[in-house]
Parts: structure tokens; sequence; C-alpha cells
């Protein structure tokens, strides 16, 4: 099964007015338990700052820019750049903040990370679910560290190698086939930060035995259902009311748990 062409249906169609835009924003952020993760390390990174103390955010690899919204809205004194090699998907988040009081403290450009032609350098990067499809990641790594400020971090959210891709030989029988690696192990992704000059602070197993039951819930059946026939539309509203409390728990007691291992990682690197 191909995830992405699903993926980009739905951004245009939510992309399409700002009030979509905000619900699916919010989507995201609650069925996705990377965001739970993504967001907790946001928070332990910024609260010692001082409040007027500006940061520099690089998003890499923003996809929809929930991530970069977020910043933006949460951090009153950021300035974030988000990058993407997929115009479609920085036009739709362009335009929305656009329309919004974060226009002035939110960027989109059209950047290739494995070769981030910038002159800005950054507080922190965040690059959630980007480096499982690129396929030269020490090049790419070497560029976080180029652009970020010596003592700034960087935080690095991907598939673990413990079936974090979860795909398949081909099309019909994986979920995920747009993934050039399937997964990485902590002493790997740690290895390759450290090679680029990036000493990991924190690291985690994310998607426990809890997230993983949440994720078939919450996004693998859905989206399977998405790709038999568009009908399963119509139907999703339905499914989500009696899936989401049980997901919801399933969630929270996955971030509250030290997990052995998982499906994904979630690594703090600093410079």
């Amino acid at each position: 099964m191909y995830y992405d062409p699903i993926k980009d249906r739905l951004g245009a169609f939510f992309g399409a007015h700002p009030v979509r835009q905000k619900v699916f924003y919010a989507l995201l952020h609650t069925l996705f338990l990377r965001s739970w993760y993504v967001r907790r390390e946001l928070r332990a990174l910024t609260r010692s700052l001082p409040v007027s103390m500006p940061l520099d955010v690089l998003d890499a690899g923003t996809g929809f820019g929930q991530y970069a919204y977020y910043i933006a809205r949460e951090i009153p004194n950021s300035r974030v750049l988000a990058v993407d090699i997929k115009p479609d998907y920085l036009e739709h988040a362009g335009r929305f903040i656009s329309r919004t009081p974060l226009k002035g403290r939110l960027e989109f450009e059209e950047q290739d990370l494995t070769v981030l032609d910038l002159d800005r350098r950054f507080d922190l990067i965040v690059s959630v679910d980007v480096m499982e499809h690129i396929e030269d990641d020490r090049r790419v790594f070497r560029n976080f560290a180029r652009v970020l400020k010596t003592g700034g971090h960087v935080i690095i959210n991907t598939p673990s190698d413990q079936g974090g891709s979860d795909a398949g030989a081909d099309a019909e029988t994986g979920f995920i086939d747009e993934h050039v690696r399937p997964g990485y192990s902590m002493d790997e992704l740690h290895a390759k930060l450290r090679e680029a000059g990036l000493v990991p602070v924190r690291a985690r197993y994310t998607y426990g035995t809890y997230g993983s039951a949440a994720w078939r819930l919450l996004i693998k059946r859905p989206m399977q259902l998405l790709a038999l026939t568009r009908a399963a539309y119509l139907l999703l509203p339905f499914y989500y009311a009696a899936a989401l409390p049980l997901g919801m728990i399933l969630h929270a007691i996955d971030v509250r748990s030290e997990n052995e291992t998982g499906t994904g990682l979630i690594v703090v690197a600093r410079k």
C-alpha cells in the first residue's frame, strides 16, 4: 500500500480552507502519538528559556506544517523557517499561515535537506518522520550540524528498526512503501549523529506495546479502509467516535511508560 497518496488527498482537502486546516492540525496532533512525544520534548527544551529570548527554529521536512505552526503559536519569541521538497504542501501551509497573526514569524521555503542551502543559523532543528525517506542521511545530519548554532539542539523523530516502517515486500503486502530504510537502531542513530558533530543527550523508544496498538487502531486500519474505497471517508467519523477514547488511553499509557523497545525513536542531540 502506498501511504503518501492518501496523505496528499487529505492534505489537499483540509488545506482548501483555513478552518479545515486548523481542524487538520488538531487531528494530526491528537491521532499521531509521535506528536505527543515531539511536543513534550519541545516543552522540555524551551521551559527553561527566558520568555524574551528569541528562538530561531528550523522545521526540517515540515510536511503539512503542523509542527511549525505549533512552535510559532506556543513559543511567542520564536522565528520559524519550515522547509520541504514538496511545493504543494508548502503552498497549502503558507496560504493558511498568511491569514494568521503568525505570518511575520513563520516562513515556508522549498529546500532539499541533502543540500540545505541556507545562510541562517538556528537554535533548534525539528525533524519529524523525515530521515526514513532520505538515503543519504549522513549528509543531512552534517547539514543540520552546519546550520545549528553552538549549544543548539536537534530533535529527531523516526521509525525504529523494530518494525517502525511497517513495510512489506511490495505495495500490496506492506503498509508503508515510501521508506528507504526499515528504521534505525538506537546505536545506529546515535553513531550517525555523533559522526556529524551532534551529541545525543536524551533518547527513548516510542510506540511500545500500547502505542503500537494505538497506531493500528487510529491510523493503520483507517488508512487501509481509505485505500480500499473513498466511501470510507463517510464512515470514518463514526469509526473514530468509537475508537478515539481507547486510542487516547493507549497514547497516554505509552507516553508515561519506559518502553524497553518500540517501533519509534525520538532523540534529542546538542551541538
